[in-house]
């Protein structure tokens, strides 16, 4: 079995390279182990609901988001542009004024009593307030590289507001202890002021399927890949011969076919109950106070959001909570926490289903840079751990490992 290029893994970074690969003419395999494209990104229906493998959301601000997906075909579903923390002193509120006009009051009143937390923040998103030319990520490479925790710290960032949005990170960057570079948490602010997170009409998983549609039966599914060499893919189905072969499958993996660094992972467990009531609400809540009581790192009633998530006579609330080495999460202490967290009985709630991912993003550290070589030896590499962890770093870092296979054949 003969191609131009195979590519091992039908996540975002494997299927946008091969899309690249055929609009340059090239002839492409795609093989992918499981029974459905997405790697990560899965979506599960149960009993009339619609359940993602861990709490994730599209931000359609993203560049690659608007340069290689169709949005409008999505159906997005927008979250409110804003959160809401349980704090010592009741639930503080900060939202976006401009993209919800309607939480003004609430952010308002969050805000103006604590003129010396808001000056903290203000200092430290500083780099994103200025005018510049050119990428962002381009311009915070003059901006210290630390950890995240140490540049709020610096900025003088403390008190309340400070852990509302330490906990909205949380969920983000699945870490708690502030160690994720800050040159990528700005990366990802200035993403949240551009654009509201959002879920598709049909699930997540609607964004990779829309991605393989047009490669068609270039994705063999169910092919599970062995051993890469050279110009060789070993899988249990059969040998591929290619000259060019593109492993773009999760760090873990792509260190066990190619012996590339295997970075560290963060994980999250979420759990999906089923609810007859709640009180209603579009916006995320996190729990912000100095000694939180519970594990979770977010809440949120999905249904209210996205209502395809649920059946017309019931609400969708999904609570994620931080995997980890010491960190046993069991369902009854989420479920009580989110409850508390949304002001709501959870009373008659029922699981949905409980998804555990260990290995759901690439940790951050400092130093920090957005982008890894993608060739390594005889292969080329790609996946968000080539680039930064997020949507947008596993299509770019597709699209540059088209281009080194282009490159390589010119």
């Amino acid at each position: 079995m003969d191609a131009d290029v195979v590519v091992v893994g039908a996540g975002l970074a494997g299927l946008r390279c091969a899309a690249a690969l055929v609009e340059a003419g090239r002839e492409v395999v795609v093989l992918e182990a499981a029974d459905a494209v997405g790697g990560r990104i899965r979506t599960d229906r149960v009993d009339g609901f619609l359940v993602d493998r861990g709490f994730q959301l599209l931000n359609p601000a993203y560049p690659a988001v608007r340069r290689w997906v169709d949005v409008d075909a999505l159906g997005l579903q927008a979250f409110g542009a804003g959160v809401v923390a349980a704090t010592e002193q009741g639930r503080v509120m900060l939202g976006h004024p401009l993209r919800e006009p309607g939480l003004l009051p609430g952010t308002l009143a969050s805000t103006l009593t604590r003129p010396g937390e808001v000056l903290g923040l203000l200092r430290w998103v500083a780099p994103l307030l200025r005018p510049h030319r050119g990428p962002l990520a381009r311009v915070l490479e003059a901006h210290d590289d630390v950890a995240r925790g140490e540049a709020l710290d610096r900025a003088g960032a403390r008190g309340v507001l400070r852990r509302v949005v330490d906990g909205f990170l949380a969920g983000v960057l699945l870490e708690d202890d502030g160690s994720t570079a800050d040159r990528f948490a700005l990366l990802l602010v200035s993403s949240f002021l551009r654009g509201v997170p959002a879920l598709p009409a049909e699930g997540m998983q609607a964004l990779p399927e829309q991605l393989a549609r047009p490669l068609g039966a270039r994705v063999r599914l169910g092919h599970r890949v062995t051993a890469v060499g050279r110009s060789q893919v070993s899988t249990t189905e059969g040998t591929w011969r290619a000259p060019h072969v593109v492993v773009a499958t999760d760090a873990g993996a792509a260190h066990g076919l190619t012996g590339v660094e295997a970075r560290a992972t963060k994980g999250v467990v979420t759990v999906w109950w089923s609810a007859k009531r709640t009180e209603s609400s579009d916006l995320l809540h996190v729990d912000a106070r100095a000694r939180p009581t519970g594990p979770l790192v977010n809440t949120a009633v999905v249904s209210d959001a996205a209502p395809s998530y649920a059946p017309p006579d019931r609400h969708l609330v999904q609570g994620s909570a931080l995997l980890g080495p010491g960190r046993v999460v069991e369902e009854p202490a989420m479920r009580r926490h989110a409850a508390e967290l949304l002001g709501a009985d959870a009373r008659g709630w029922e699981v949905v289903a409980r998804h555990e991912v260990p290995d759901a993003l690439p940790a951050q550290p400092p130093p920090f840079t957005t982008a890894r070589p993608v060739r390594v030896g005889d292969v080329v590499v790609c996946g968000d751990h080539r680039d930064t962890g997020s949507i947008q770093g596993a299509l770019v870092s597709g699209q540059r490992a088209a281009d080194a296979v282009l490159a390589g054949t010119a």
